[in-house]
């Protein structure tokens, strides 16, 4: 095991209202922490809520609509609950927790989410963004499905479990097929039985050789310290950490409670950002070619030849 990483930045996650009403997330990137400091990684929003709609009323109701992406790639991971997931590549998939659908949004996409829960049943997961090279951004749009049989769970430590969403982990290799080079894990710790509970335990790991950028999120239970950090880290605590350093790539994590944290570890692209709503591109006049072509009807350039947004309409042999 490596040198223990410096910890450059711990901050918290802010409230956000990604669909425009009372609903809420809690943003670890960019609220909690700007895109310089979380490049290749756009966006991370949690949620940990009940639903409050019911279930979908046909195959073509989705509670959040028909939008459009372009030039990145996105993930939706639910750890409570169930996914359900339409595009404009003609994919209809409905996915149990802990599970994932996963696009890479390339030259375009529309898509919409939801409508596999019952009301008052509790969802928790995460949406989560990661920027892509420039000269990758209108590459052909891909799509894939991870059902929890298929997600890889590993042992960090007697009492931690790694569920390795992308890249490379002890062998393991995640689902989600990323254009940029990440290691995405979700690190769950606990005590193990009623009689070491309150009992400190501990969890050890490296980051990727190679990867640049790491961040772990805090976002179940709290951690009673952090490397060098004596200090505890609570929940939904965004913490920076110093992945430059090819000798100390480790990250060691003690808490006395239940706790869960997201790793998120990527390769810098150091470019720049144009970023309008669902559209990430690299500057301003990719952004108006893009909206010019959702005007003309041109949006997206790789679809069906049917009517994706009703089902009914994909042909028997589709």
């Amino acid at each position: 095991m490596s040198s223990l990483m410096k910890i450059k930045k711990i901050s918290k996650a802010g409230v956000a209202h990604p669909f425009g009403d009372s609903r809420e997330v809690m943003q670890a990137f960019p609220l909690g922490l700007p895109s310089e400091d979380s490049d290749c990684f756009l966006m991370c929003d949690y949620w940990d809520t009940t639903e409050m709609d019911d279930l979908a009323k046909d195959e073509d109701d989705f509670p959040i609509g028909w939008h459009p992406h372009r030039g990145f790639d996105i993930a939706t991971y639910m750890k409570r609950g169930k996914g359900r997931h339409g595009d404009s590549l003609g994919n209809r998939e409905t996915y149990d927790s802990p599970g994932m659908q996963w696009m890479s949004t390339g030259s375009g996409v529309y898509h919409a989410e939801g409508g596999a829960n019952a009301r008052g049943e509790r969802m928790q997961g995460f949406q989560i963004w990661i920027n892509v090279p420039s000269d990758k951004k209108l590459d052909d749009p891909r799509y894939g499905t991870v059902q929890p049989k298929d997600m890889p769970v590993v042992k960090v430590s007697d009492n931690c479990t790694a569920r390795v969403l992308a890249g490379n982990f002890k062998k393991a290799i995640g689902p989600f097929t990323t254009v940029q080079p990440v290691q995405m894990m979700d690190l769950d710790l606990s005590s193990g039985d009623e009689s070491t509970e309150g009992s400190l335990v501990e969890a050890t790991f490296n980051v990727e050789e190679g990867l640049d950028t790491a961040i772990l999120f805090v976002y179940e239970g709290s951690l009673e310290n952090l490397n060098d950090n004596n200090e505890e880290v609570p929940q939904f605590s965004v913490v920076l950490l110093d992945a430059s350093d090819k000798e100390r790539r480790s990250i060691r994590m003690r808490t006395k409670s239940v706790t869960s944290v997201m790793l998120f570890a990527g390769k810098r692209l150091n470019q720049e950002i144009a970023w309008q709503g669902p559209i990430v591109m690299t500057d301003d006049i990719e952004i108006a070619n893009t909206m010019s072509e959702m005007r003309g009807g041109f949006f997206p350039p790789v679809c069906v030849d049917w009517d994706y947004r009703r089902i009914a309409s994909k042909p028997k042999e589709a």
